[in-house]
């Protein structure tokens, strides 16, 4: 019994190393879709998001606070990313991170602000799924919001 009493500070610090393993692959797949969305580059895109994504959007539309619901696809964004002219900039910044993770599911929390051609263009929050696949974690769900109103840009570096 002594020997397991030695040996549980151990087994602690393992099982939180690997929790912490784990949150860095989370963070790095999520960071690899906007590194890919900013970049538009569609091969990294696909390398951490699988095939048939469900991409939904929720929109403010209008000042009594009216939404809208938007389903989308991967090849919708895609679409977005290759017909933008490079002329026109585009960024979406991610201003924080809150992750949960159990087993081979996490959730992201991402609240964003988004710039067009150089201009404030709106802010939301992303919710991603992921799950695991073999030793990756790909998106499997994202759904945003986007919204003007009680948007308070923190930056006008893009």
């Amino acid at each position: 019994m002594k020997y397991f009493a030695f040996l549980l500070p151990f087994l602690f610090i393992n099982l939180i190393k690997a929790q912490a393993d784990e949150e860095v692959k989370v963070k790095f797949a999520v960071e690899t879709f906007f590194y890919a969305l900013n970049g538009k580059n569609e091969h990294a895109m696909k390398r951490v998001v699988k095939s048939d994504i469900l991409m939904q959007t929720v929109v403010t539309l209008n000042e009594s606070g009216k939404m809208d619901y938007r389903k989308n696809g991967i090849q919708d964004l895609i679409y977005f990313m290759s017909s933008t002219p490079d002329s026109i900039p585009f960024h979406e910044k991610i201003l924080d991170y809150k992750l949960q993770i159990d087993g081979g599911i996490a959730h992201v929390w991402a609240p964003y602000e988004f710039w067009y051609n150089g201009e404030f263009s709106h802010c939301g929050v992303n919710s991603f799924q992921l799950m695991k696949e073999k030793d990756a974690w790909k998106i499997i769900h994202l759904l945003d919001s986007r919204r003007r109103e009680d948007c308070k840009p923190i930056s006008d570096q893009h």
